[in-house]
């Protein structure tokens, strides 16, 4: 009987041990009693130094002529992309059809005038490149030519200092706020990444970089060499990057 309870009093100990080192989830029991949850937010916007266009290219005709072959097209097309500085690397094929109708071979067979087409995907670096380009190609080959999307080469680092802007805005106003009760901010309790996202507005008037960042304290320690910003004066569509992060702090 002796052993049984020393040994009941021995498993009692360890478990009271055990719970004392575990943090407190009960009610009444919350390490942080006094806490403040503030969000912080940051955002700039960038001119992007790479802009993908889709160009679509067809055969045609003109009234009396014999028809120009996409082949022709093709090679005149990619000779343009070249004399421009455009690289092979930025070029690729987004679509190879028929016009307006499938199986294009099968079909060139019953119709040797059906008309085929191509899709380009292309990548520039600055507008003045979409321009020189646009001088050169064949207007009546030209079917389309859209801006699909932009980005920025170093858009990661852009995003990484954005959250890191989003969370010391979080802190200094959990201070002023703390402070206007009375209270000291203590630590950090959670930090809650924000999730990622952008948008680009549709090309804007001319503006220089310099003006468009000018309210950003990130960027204007950036110079424009330092990340290929090329503005001249021209239309740039713009990319705008926006982070929210919530932190929870204890107060003292």
């Amino acid at each position: 009987m002796k052993k049984i309870t020393l040994l009941f009093t021995a498993v009692l100990f360890i478990n009271l041990l055990i719970a004392q080192g575990q943090p407190a989830t009960q009610p009444g029991c919350y390490p942080f009693p006094k806490t403040i949850s503030v969000t912080g937010s940051a955002e700039m916007e960038i001119i992007p130094d790479e802009i993908y266009a889709q160009v679509d290219l067809r055969e045609y005709k003109r009234r009396g002529e014999d028809k120009v072959e996409l082949d022709k097209i093709k090679n005149d097309f990619l000779a343009s992309c070249r004399a421009v500085g455009i690289a092979d690397s930025n070029i690729s094929v987004a679509s190879y059809d028929g016009y307006n109708m499938a199986n294009i071979w099968r079909r060139r067979k019953r119709d040797p005038d059906l008309l085929s087409s191509i899709a380009y995907q292309l990548k520039f670096s600055n507008t003045k490149l979409i321009d020189d380009l646009v001088n050169r190609l064949d207007d009546q080959a030209t079917n389309n030519f859209s801006i699909t999307r932009t980005s920025h080469s170093k858009i990661i680092e852009y995003r990484k200092q954005l959250k890191m802007m989003a969370v010391k805005a979080a802190k200094e106003k959990a201070l002023y706020l703390s402070d206007a009760v009375s209270e000291q901010l203590g630590a950090a309790i959670t930090i809650t990444e924000p999730e990622e996202s952008f948008s680009s507005d549709v090309f804007s008037g001319r503006y220089k970089s310099n003006m468009a960042i000018a309210n950003n304290a990130f960027m204007k320690e950036m110079s424009k060499a330092d990340y290929g910003i090329n503005d001249d004066g021209v239309d740039y569509r713009k990319i705008k990057l926006r982070f929210e992060v919530k932190v929870l702090y204890a107060l003292k």
